[in-house]
């Protein structure tokens, strides 16, 4: 017996929507479903439902773009919150049909879409022992698994930065435990999580002059898109400078506690003024 038709056409292929001076990222439908922590079977699923749209088809090849991760990840956040697919199709119909849906897709993706270009890449086991040597031991590739820096697939592991792997093979190489380096990225990534909080609230602050339950009205929404990406590399701006300055401080009080040990060992005896008053002058000493 033939499947019988989705309750709502499928909504048409996804129109590049992002400024005219932004690169999309493109996926296949394996790496859209790992960057969206979803699975190819529920793609293709929700294709069916008419809740994503279908890829660009290049030959035998689907494409997708950061329309379809702001997607899926609008999907999943319902999901996780108790509603169903019924409910989110209801809605997301609702939607589509009163606003133009080039604008809300383009609103989607200027919120929910990837501020990372970089695409998925697979390892073998035999490639991360060459870059990371005897370091890479079954438990740290556990840690970096639980992490989140590399994710298992079948005998291969697929690494969501290939990148900041090769930052930390390098760093691995330099003698840098790599114990050390997996406890440290556990320690900061709250804090980052922290970091991105404040800054997209920054980005998407353009929404709050509407109601909350509500989307901006259609003719607001095309200016808003605009308004958001134009932000969006001025917050990774923010974090850049500051990271810098943090990394500057905190390298330049180590070189000075360190510098004060070697003098107090080859005085024989500590620095004038007291532990507070040398505390105190460090936390009065003039910001850069």
């Amino acid at each position: 017996m033939p499947n019988p038709p989705p309750l709502f056409p499928p909504l048409p292929a996804a129109p590049s929507v992002p400024a005219s001076n932004t690169p999309r990222n493109e996926y296949t439908v394996d790496e859209l479903a790992r960057v969206t922590d979803s699975t190819v079977r529920n793609v293709r699923a929700y294709q069916d439902r008419g809740l994503l749209a279908p890829p660009e088809k290049r030959g035998r090849v689907g494409v997708y773009d950061d329309t379809h991760v702001s997607r899926l990840k609008l999907i999943n956040h319902l999901l996780t919150r108790g509603y169903t697919l019924a409910n989110i199709q209801d809605l997301i119909m609702a939607v589509d049909e009163g606003h133009d849906l080039r604008s809300i897709l383009g609103l989607e993706t200027a919120i929910g879409g990837r501020w990372s270009r970089e695409r998925p890449k697979k390892y073998s086991l035999i490639e991360l022992l060459q870059m990371f040597g005897d370091k890479a031991s079954p438990s740290a590739l556990g840690k970096a698994v639980d992490l989140g820096l590399l994710e298992r697939d079948g005998l291969s592991f697929v690494s969501g930065s290939p990148t900041a792997l090769a930052a930390g093979a390098t760093m691995a190489k330099e003698g840098i435990p790599l114990a050390d380096l997996l406890d440290t990225v556990g320690i900061a990534r709250p804090h980052f999580n922290a970091v991105a909080k404040a800054l997209v609230d920054l980005v998407v602050r353009q929404l709050d002059r509407y109601d909350a339950d509500a989307l901006p009205p259609p003719a607001d929404v095309p200016a808003l898109v605009d308004a958001i990406w134009r932000v969006r590399p001025l917050a990774m701006v923010l974090v850049e400078s500051e990271m810098n300055r943090a990394l500057e401080e905190a390298s330049g009080d180590y070189l000075g506690d360190r510098v004060a040990a070697i003098m107090e060992k080859k005085l024989g005896h500590p620095a004038e003024g007291t532990a507070a008053e040398r505390a105190a002058a460090k936390k009065d000493k003039p910001k850069k």
